[in-house]
């Protein structure tokens, strides 16, 4: 089966990418299309903007209900126990540093640190302390593909030159790379390591403030429009459709490679694809953004999990993860001597061509008549040529001890290096490639502490030479310059580690024996009550023949609630239909294909007629299973479950609260959530019809009796719908993840593998 699955995985990864996007609605009807260069044309109309923006207004408040989201912030905390800590980067060195400076930071305060990330960063990382875990991949031909593609989604030459399922497959390598790093023992000590927590780089946050970044604004109200083009770009890049010119008419998704990495690593369910594109924001998970609110101040319509004031300025704070440095020689040493040249370098980005941009860069400082060193950087800029009395060529340099020495920089505009140059006070020109590069930009130069920026295809002589004379201006400095005194009062990565102690589940996450240490264990006692106890505890306790081992589970102490959330009965019965079909046609698929793959495959294997036979019937009867087994879910869970949710949240789209009766997380719970909502339901529905008038009357006189009534005629359908389809739905849920729970979907099998080694080694360590 592993096999199959991996063949069928395989052939996947070759598809192409969705390439358009189409909804219809009166509140909000949207078109996004792919263009040639790979960026995003998005188009928005509403015949009903009232309704939107209230709705959208909402969704920064996120889910009250749910649990682990705060209504306040919680308070600073110093308490915090040693923990098993794993910091996931993909990326270039300029996104490894930043997370190296947290890295020691957490250190500093007493936790075990992993950075897990692409194998040819093993050096840098330990050189600073902390461990170092491969998750595989290879930042060059990241790099590579980013310039070609600057907007993420890749133009029809990428697709052409096969970069898509090369690209695909880097990112399931680093997807289960990344699960590893959380479970697997250290590849030099060999000390088994289990993460008691997460950090990594995740995508932006929705806000009004600013659009996100591929994306072009349509017809609504510029702050409507700014905030729905998260959303668009999130699944654009998640799911769409194929564009007619491609041969291959196979959907690609990058949802496809996650869920499968979830069933097959993680032994989870999909995410759906309502849900799977914004799961970051859906779940309310904390962020904290590296940079210095200086430059961007925080968004007054991000919720509290985001980023508690100040926001970090890890990036400009990195050179605490600094190497010793040996000043490089050249013909005359490095440029001492001279009046301060101008740094131009580009990092880890990877050029086509990069001797067209060497030649408008030499030209350009030749105009200006200023001295200029390079640094080669991935792309090689200079080739081979030598440095002379105007130009020294540079290898690999720490920015913070380089960036002092020169009077401006000029750069691709990573967040790294445009944090250094700005603390430094160096005056910048940015040209852009890809990602966030173009909004550090404009950052920059409406700080007035850059020229405007001059996107990487245009770049000519002329521009640079007029960029160059800004920046080495007496008010481009004095711009900096005041912007590197804000910055120098300011912790970034003090305010990184604070911010991650203040979301953590500590009370959850305590030993109740030895409080100051981590529980990651949960100890079964006499009957259901079990305890929380820490490695060392345990270890005491099987060192002592207290305890068996078969009485210990490796500890939750925190999960997330990834059932589809239904806003409304239509929607919601609609995208459940379309995921029956979908999975079911996949199902159909396969029992047609692979009985006839796996034939082939064991008879190439020299398995024999028989052998093959049995492997092709067993693939058929595995896919009919699928198939019964699909049609199963949806008719009794599926559709159920989405007219239930549908009807319950309904009064949402109308301003009224709804209530959460609890998540289903058995048959038992199912039962109880059932019985709620059908009393609920009926009870508001019909009362609400009668008290909504009423109320909205005496709120707003006849106005408000109408809206009332319109109100209370919704709920009089909405609520019974909900405590109707509830009273199915609800249990058929319970027996579903009941019987996923009997079979060892959950915990994976890899992580309580791990747990038993690691206590295994504690319980050895405590006999020598």
């Amino acid at each position: 089966m592993e096999r199959k699955d991996s063949t069928d995985t395989e052939r996947a990864l070759d598809a192409p990418p969705p390439y358009e996007l189409h909804s219809t609605g009166d509140i909000l009807a949207s078109s996004a299309a792919i263009t040639e260069n790979g960026s995003i044309d998005i188009a928005f109309n509403s015949t009903a903007p009232a309704e939107l923006k209230q709705l959208i207004n909402r969704q920064p408040q996120g889910l009250p209900s749910d649990p682990g989201v705060a209504s306040a912030a919680p308070p600073p905390r110093r308490d915090v126990p040693g923990l098993n800590i794993v910091i996931q980067v993909v990326g270039s060195r300029g996104d490894v540093q930043p997370f190296i400076a947290m890295g020691v930071a957490l250190k500093s305060a007493g936790h075990r640190v992993r950075l897990a990330t692409h194998n040819n960063f093993d050096q840098f990382v330990r050189d600073s302390g902390i461990e170092f875990y491969p998750i595989g991949g290879d930042p060059t031909d990241l790099m590579a593909y980013m310039v070609k593609n600057p907007g993420l989604i890749p133009s029809l030459e990428t697709l052409r030159g096969g970069d898509i399922g090369r690209k695909r497959r880097m990112i399931r390598e680093m997807l289960h790379g990344c699960w590893l790093s959380c479970v697997d023992a250290d590849p030099v000590s060999g000390a088994p390591f289990v993460a008691d927590a997460i950090i990594a780089n995740p995508p932006a946050s929705p806000t009004c403030i600013a659009r996100r970044r591929w994306a072009s604004r349509g017809e609504l109200e510029p702050a409507d429009a700014n905030w729905l083009t998260y959303g668009v770009v999130d699944l654009m890049t998640w799911q769409g459709q194929v564009p007619p010119r491609v041969p291959e008419p196979t959907p690609n998704r990058l949802g496809d490679v996650i869920n499968a990495w979830r069933k097959h690593d993680l032994e989870l369910e999909s995410l759906a694809g309502s849900m799977g594109p914004g799961i970051n924001h859906y779940l309310r998970l904390p962020h904290t953004y590296c940079w210095s609110p200086s430059l961007v101040p925080k968004p007054a319509d991000w919720g509290l999990e985001i980023g508690e004031p100040p926001l970090s300025d890890t990036f400009a704070d990195s050179s605490c993860a600094t190497r010793p440095y040996t000043t490089p020689t050249g013909p005359r040493g490095l440029p001492g001597r001279w009046p301060p040249p101008v740094y131009v370098g580009f990092g880890s980005i990877v050029l086509d061509n990069p001797g067209r941009l060497t030649n408008v860069i030499l030209e350009a400082t030749r105009r200006c008549g200023v001295r200029v060193i390079i640094s080669r950087g991935w792309s090689k800029l200079g080739g081979d040529s030598p440095s002379d009395d105007q130009v020294f060529y540079l290898g690999d340099c720490p920015h913070e001890w380089l960036f002092p020495k020169v009077a401006a920089v000029v750069h691709h505009g990573g967040a790294g290096t445009t944090a250094c140059g700005l603390a430094n006070g160096r005056p910048t020109v940015i040209i852009p490639f890809f990602g966030d590069q173009p909004f550090w930009a404009n950052v920059v130069a409406a700080a007035g502490a850059g020229a405007k920026p001059i996107p990487q295809k245009e770049v000519t002589v002329e521009r640079l030479t007029e960029a160059l004379q800004f920046v080495l201006s007496r008010e481009a400095r004095q711009a900096a310059t005041k912007i590197a005194q804000q910055m120098s009062r300011e912790n970034g990565t003090r305010a990184a580690v604070d911010s991650f102690h203040r979301w953590l589940p500590l009370e959850e996450m305590r030993c109740q024996i030895d409080r100051s240490q981590v529980a990651r264990w949960l100890l079964e006692m006499h009957g259901k009550h079990a305890i929380r106890v820490s490695d060392a505890v345990a270890s005491v306790l099987l060192a002592k023949k207290k305890i068996k081992i078969d009485r210990l589970r490796p500890l939750r102490s925190k999960e997330y609630n990834t059932d589809v959330r239904r806003w409304d009965p239509l929607t919601g019965g609609a995208a459940s239909t379309l995921g029956i079909v979908t999975d079911f046609t996949s199902a159909l698929g396969g029992t047609f294909i692979d009985p006839f793959r796996d034939y082939k495959r064991t008879t190439q294997n020299s398995g024999g007629a028989a052998a093959a036979s049995r492997a092709a019937m067993k693939s058929a009867a595995g896919g009919v299973g699928s198939m019964v087994g699909v049609v199963a879910k949806g008719t009794l869970v599926d559709t159920p479950l989405a007219f239930a949710e549908g009807f319950r949240n309904l009064p949402r789209l109308y301003g009224e609260e709804t209530k959460d009766h609890g998540r289903v997380t058995g048959w038992q719970s199912g039962g109880v959530v059932a019985a709620k909502t059908f009393g609920s339901g009926f009870y508001h529905g019909l009362t609400g019809f009668v008290t909504q008038p009423y109320k909205g009357a005496k709120e707003e006189g006849a106005l408000g009796f109408l809206k009332g009534a319109g109100k209370g005629t919704a709920g009089l359908i909405a609520k019974p719908g909900a405590a109707m389809f509830g009273l199915m739905a609800y249990p058929a849920q319970g027996v579903y993840k009941s019987i996923k729970a009997a079979r060892g979907a959950t915990p994976p099998s890899k992580i309580c593998a791990d747990f038993v080694a690691q206590c295994q080694m504690l319980q050895d360590s405590t006999k020598k």
